[in-house]
């Protein structure tokens, strides 16, 4: 790993994990959730907000950011960084599960992958080394490998899928010049353990300083899921920082946490966020729900959010049925420091080796506060 990039371990508590991966931009104390800030922005939230909600790393997407505003632009408007005015550590996803995601508009072969721009319909084609360079530009912390994500999701595909995405992580550990930024690379294999435990193996060879899991949260069942996560962790090397990709409710950030996930990101919150929603303790909650038009309490009494604390459900179902643009502020606010608060609570409990007690506290049932109707 590159002296700019180191991994403590601090402590482990049954297969969960507490430790700080060190980045040329912070400290990242894990476990951690990364907002996603797909086109340099996290929907609907400041990057001042986003410090005060101790937010300490941000997701964004080569995919998008190379069609608009271009990786060249950003390189010389001095980085990733700069442009969106944002201090921490930031880490750019491959381009790989969008350029495949466009099934009906791309072209794959062994070298890379033509695509149609879901913008104007141009044609551009990444391949390994394209995919480094723009992330190169963008200047992340940490970058991703170039990957396939196998469609449509089954064996054959996730057999072929595994082939090419370890010629590709060669590759990309080839075509990587900038010593500050990690490169990680992408476990797959869909939920079939023999091609996990396979591209488990060979990345972990070629001695990535991070890994991640990625084809997950794609339709699969949470037992399959689950069981995939632990197979994998079951080989990656304990020295190593471990990302579950695109997972992010609550329920899912402590399902991957006692099975020894160190990083997540998910655009759950701030899309919920969007649609009118909110997480409440073990579930959600739909603001729009007619009971809440005069109910005096906020979200969720037991949170310290800024929106909890200083706004009733009433007040912000208003917001919502105006269309009034504070509405997905206010509830991105409370579903991040949600998330956040979560893992920073885990972190604390796996330190004290406490972590058992306190999941069985959480999941005792709660009853909601109702107001008036």
């Amino acid at each position: 790993m590159s002296q700019a990039f180191t991994f403590d371990l601090q402590a482990q508590d049954g297969q969960a994990r507490a430790g700080i991966l060190h980045t040329p931009h912070g400290d990242i104390p894990t476990p951690v959730f990364a907002p996603v800030g797909t086109q340099a922005t996290v929907k609907a939230v400041t990057p001042r907000q986003l410090q005060e909600l101790e937010v300490m790393l941000i997701l964004a997407n080569t995919y998008h950011l190379y069609l608009r505003p271009g990786d060249a632009l950003i390189a010389e408007l001095g980085g990733l960084h700069r442009f969106m005015n944002w201090p921490g550590p930031i880490l750019t996803d491959s381009g790989g599960f969008q350029v495949f995601s466009l099934a009906e508009t791309r072209t794959i072969d062994d070298d890379g992958v033509t695509f149609k721009s879901h913008l104007d319909g141009s044609i551009h084609r990444f391949t390994p080394e394209r995919s480094i360079a723009i992330q190169e530009n963008l200047g992340a912390d940490i970058i991703m490998a170039f990957d396939e994500c196998p469609y449509p999701y089954g064996q054959e595909s996730n057999e072929k899928a595994v082939l090419r995405t370890h010629r590709w992580a060669e590759r990309c550990l080839q075509a990587k010049t900038r010593p500050d930024q990690a490169l990680f690379g992408i476990v797959q294999g869909g939920v079939y353990p023999n091609l996990r435990q396979q591209s488990a193996e060979f990345l972990t060879a070629l001695d990535f300083p991070g890994y991640a899991i990625g084809g997950l949260a794609v339709g699969e069942t949470k037992k399959e899921m689950h069981q995939t996560i632990e197979l994998v962790n079951s080989i990656l090397p304990e020295n190593k920082p471990r990302y579950l990709m695109g997972v992010g409710t609550p329920e899912d950030l402590v399902n991957g946490i006692i099975r020894g996930v160190d990083m997540f990101d998910c655009v759950a919150p701030t899309r919920l966020a969007r649609h009118k929603a909110a997480f409440y303790r073990n579930g959600r909650l739909n603001i729009m729900r007619a009971e809440y038009k005069d109910d005096p309490h906020p979200i969720d009494e037991a949170c310290t959010c800024y929106t909890c604390q200083n706004f009733s459900r009433a007040y912000l179902r208003h917001l919502v049925l105006a269309k009034e643009i504070l509405a997905a502020t206010l509830l991105a606010i409370h579903n991040l420091h949600t998330l956040i608060q979560l893992v920073t609570t885990i972190r604390k409990e796996i330190l004290n080796h406490s972590l058992e007690a306190f999941l069985g506290e959480i999941n005792k049932p709660v009853s909601e506060p109702v107001g008036p109707i």
